[in-house]
């Protein structure tokens, strides 16, 4: 048998994480570590999570992450500004040698998550290393970029998840032992503590171990989108050819899956709710919000099923006409892809039925925080659309097919904090 084609040196290239000089916090200069954290750019609910964040210290990351100007070139300008002062204050020092961190998050409901940060090998869709899930707004990948090149850094790390249960989680738990390098906790009660493994034989051993394996984009997909088109730009080789990542192993840490929802400006409810009378059920539910949801929970179970609200009620759409399925859903998929709300959603209420451009922020918004998006559209006479939650297995399997969800179809948590440890290209 030739096997000449199998040997090492052709072998496919797994992933490579490479330790990297952090930058932190002096906690001597911020208020507190906590009070200089934010959500990810993409989870800041705007603008009131924004005012909020800024108020919370002058050295808030979202200034870096989400500047406020009237022009994007103004923005980026402010951002660079921002990052280069806070160096020459000391505000953000870069740790004495490169490490992989382990950063854990707590929560007193008993959730526990660690991962590994570091800068990971910026790699291809085909090389099947790191596998998206979901498509892209390129609007959306052009403002990362432009925010990356102005300010040459990585700000926050996007959430990579991986099956191993190996040499790296062990590593990543006996590292957990030791007297951490920094301890916070935010104010949606979770305690961030970070380490820095900076041993080179532990440095060496995790990288052999993850050479093995693949990771799925859990959260971060613009991100990843934005370090490949970094990367192509750059020459290699050149610090564009890695990117921040956190990567936690799901086999010992298992994620939380939540769903995104949709805002939809300038619809009413009532004129949502026109659209599909007679193409799905509509239900009128005069409950609380956390009973809507588990009654969307419930029917989800058997079929597609979305929660409108921002009349003050809510109003529960399931049992869709199978014939408008056949005529508005792409047939060149799986069944899997094909039956997910998210598909339904997007192919046949927004193209079809309410005809909304998926990428148009002026007439949608993805929000993740399930409350904020119902407060929203009451506020704005606007309609939002709750969807409930896709499986991991669901995702990992479509995304081992080469199958791209609808954009913003799931939400992995929890997500790392940004502003704990950043990555300067320059240093």
């Amino acid at each position: 048998m030739n096997t000449a084609g199998h040997s090492e040196a052709t072998a496919p290239r797994g992933l490579e994480l490479t330790p990297f000089r952090g930058l932190r916090y002096d906690p001597d200069r911020v208020g507190s570590l906590a009070a200089v954290t934010s959500p990810p750019y993409d989870v800041v609910v705007r603008p009131d999570g924004l005012h909020q964040l800024q108020d919370a210290d002058p050295y808030n990351i979202v200034r870096l992450i989400l500047p406020q100007a009237t022009t994007p070139s103004a923005r980026n300008e402010q951002a660079a500004d921002a990052l280069r002062r806070w160096l020459t204050e000391g505000v953000l020092t870069a740790d004495p040698e490169p490490a992989l961190y382990v950063y854990e998050q707590s929560h007193s409901d008993g959730m526990l998550q660690r991962g590994l940060i570091g800068t990971l090998r910026v790699s291809e869709p085909e090389e099947g290393v790191v596998l998206p899930h979901e498509d892209v707004i390129a609007p959306v990948v052009a403002e990362r970029a432009a925010l990356m090149r102005a300010t040459y850094a990585n700000l926050e790390p996007l959430l990579l998840t991986y099956r191993g249960n190996g040499t790296a989680a062990e590593i990543v738990d006996r590292t957990a032992e030791r007297p951490p390098l920094l301890t916070t906790t935010t104010e949606d009660g979770y305690r961030h503590r970070l380490w820095a493994i900076t041993d080179r034989t532990d440095q060496t051993l995790v990288q052999t171990d993850l050479a093995h394996h693949q990771a799925l984009i859990a959260d971060g997909h613009h991100r990843w989108a934005t370090y490949r088109r970094l990367r192509a730009e750059h020459p290699s080789p050149s610090p564009w050819d890695h990117g921040l990542v956190l990567l936690v192993d799901t086999a010992r840490y298992p994620l939380r899956v939540r769903a995104i929802h949709r805002l939809l400006h300038g619809l009413p409810v009532t004129q949502a709710l026109a659209a599909v009378e007679g193409l799905f059920r509509v239900r009128h539910l005069q409950v609380p919000l956390p009973e809507a949801l588990a009654a969307l929970a419930d029917t989800a179970c058997a079929g597609n099923a979305f929660l409108l609200a921002g009349d003050g009620t809510f109003h529960l759409l399931d049992r869709p006409d199978p014939a408008l399925l056949d005529r508005t859903i792409p047939r060149d998929r799986p069944q899997a892809w094909r039956t997910l709300d998210a598909t339904v959603l997007h192919a046949t209420l927004l193209d079809h039925v309410w005809r909304i451009p998926e990428d148009d922020p002026t007439r949608i918004a993805y929000i993740h925080d399930t409350a904020a998006t119902v407060r929203k559209a009451e506020r704005g006479g606007a309609t939002a659309v709750l969807l409930h939650p896709v499986r991991e297995e669901v995702v990992r399997d479509l995304a081992r097919q080469g199958v791209t969800m609808p954009r913003k179809s799931t939400s992995f948590g929890p997500k790392p904090a940004s502003g704990l440890v950043l990555r300067a290209l320059d240093v």
